[in-house]
């Protein structure tokens, strides 16, 4: 009799401190999951807010603009070949020699020479790219052209150096 009272006293307690120590770890889980589901939501509006800062920065842009693609495939030329053959030759132009450098109308102030840096083909027509010495720096505004015989014709329309501080 001692020992089935002992036995059920036994099974009591640890029935009793199990039912605890699983509210304690639902209790933990449940404010965990609070957690998670805000940062869920705030990595879902940084997410939503990349999205449409790509979206915005894709709208000008060669390989979103449908009479631009339109109007080389029409000429017979692949784009994917044919916008990675335009940065190319524009940043050959990088490596004339002398100290000025093509289309940059600004001198390098710093002692070395004006290079472009990025390039981003807008459309079928237009360039737009910066350029530094590596402290001075500013951007291009450049129209190109194909000709028939696949030569590039480079043409600076607007240049800006930004001011020195």
């Amino acid at each position: 009799m001692y020992l089935f009272i002992f036995t059920l006293l036994l099974v009591v307690f640890q029935y009793v401190n199990s039912k605890r120590v699983l509210d304690s770890y639902e209790g933990i889980i449940a404010k965990k999951d609070r957690l998670f589901e805000k940062e869920a939501l705030k990595f879902g509006d940084t997410i939503s807010a990349l999205r449409d800062q790509v979206l915005n920065l894709s709208e000008f842009s060669v390989m979103n603009s449908e009479p631009a693609l339109t109007y080389f495939e029409d000429r017979g030329y692949r784009v994917s070949e044919l916008i990675p053959f335009i940065k190319d030759e524009l940043y050959e132009l990088n490596l004339v020699k002398g100290e000025e450098h093509p289309l940059i109308p600004y001198p390098a102030l710093n002692g070395g020479k004006m290079m472009i840096d990025q390039i981003r083909v807008l459309n079928h027509k237009w360039i737009i790219a910066n350029f530094t010495d590596g402290k001075y720096w500013g951007e291009l505004f450049v129209s190109y052209e194909l000709t028939e015989d696949e030569q590039l014709n480079f043409k600076v329309v607007e240049a800006f150096l930004y001011p020195f501080n």
